[in-house]
């Protein structure tokens, strides 16, 4: 649990998702990412909660929500139907509209929000990513060499499972510690571990953690490159955090990608590796609570 924040288990979109929540004000969604779940935020979420309603679901597939069995196309870990979990979230909590903050998948999910259904969105917050077709377009051998979980994990069913489910605890923290700055564990609390930890040894997590890639790799990235086509544009401003030893810094000029998306963007650049709101939390504090401010 997140300091300050209460659990609930809300039906959504056909999976019941765990929902953290706290705080007062203009309602703002915070969106985790890969291989986390609500424990990400936990060193901004209490801050912003000051100001906000904060309310921070695990996606499905990740902590304790729902984590369906893949099809054959792809679409149950889309991004696509994955903000249509946030979109009904929502509804059941009464809300019209609300801010989004999202970060690595989560933040794939938060532009597939506001493309989708622009019409609920506020303003939109994106911690170190560029758009999924833009990435895969992106890619030479070294990015290649540094976003090879994107390969991995989406190879077919039971491949990648098997391969993380014979040291599922080992394979985490290499992950969390090869993509910081630091190319350590220091960053993240040991609650936070205990929970990435958890979930990695959970069978049903890891194959929903690989089907998430595999949208990726199929029906994210076809979705993106027919709106890109289409020049279909996010309407809400948007604002760009990432760390300057991240994913987004190894793919050309990430505030660039994102002016192609929307024609309102601001974006910058903190000190350090991936997992931006553990390692810094006082820049994406920086970025976002003037960005989010009513």
């Amino acid at each position: 649990m997140i300091e300050g924040f209460t659990k609930t288990v809300i039906h959504c979109n056909g999976v019941d998702l765990a929902v953290h929540r706290a705080g007062h004000g203009t309602p703002l969604l915070l969106i985790h990412g890969f291989p986390q779940n609500h424990m990400c935020w936990e060193r901004v979420a209490p801050q912003l909660a000051r100001h906000h309603d904060v309310i921070i679901p695990d996606l499905r597939g990740y902590g304790e929500s729902d984590a369906p069995a893949n099809d054959p196309g792809n679409t149950t870990y889309s991004k696509r139907t994955m903000a249509q979990d946030m979109v009904d979230l929502l509804t059941a909590l009464g809300i019209s509209r609300a801010n989004v903050l999202g970060h690595d998948r989560g933040a794939r999910v938060a532009y597939r929000f506001a493309l989708d259904h622009p019409e609920r969105l506020g303003k939109l917050g994106i911690i170190e990513i560029v758009p999924t077709a833009d990435f895969w377009a992106s890619w030479t051998a070294d990015l290649a060499m540094a976003a090879y979980h994107w390969t991995f994990l989406a190879q077919p069913a039971p491949f990648p499972e098997r391969m993380i489910g014979a040291d599922p605890v080992g394979y985490v923290d290499w992950t969390l510690a090869q993509w910081t700055l630091s190319k350590s564990l220091d960053a993240f609390s040991p609650a936070a571990l205990d929970s990435y930890r958890a979930q990695a040894l959970d069978p049903a997590r890891v194959h929903a953690m690989c089907a998430d890639y595999r949208a990726g790799a199929s029906f994210d990235r076809a979705l993106d490159e027919a709106d890109k086509d289409a020049k279909k544009q996010i309407t809400a401003p948007l604002r760009l955090l990432y760390g300057v030893h991240g994913f987004p810094a190894k793919s050309g000029n990430a505030a660039d990608i994102w002016r192609g998306w929307a024609p309102a963007v601001e974006a910058s650049v903190c000190e350090a590796g991936h997992f931006v709101m553990e390692e810094n939390p006082q820049a994406v504090l920086a970025a976002f609570e003037p960005f989010f401010a009513p």
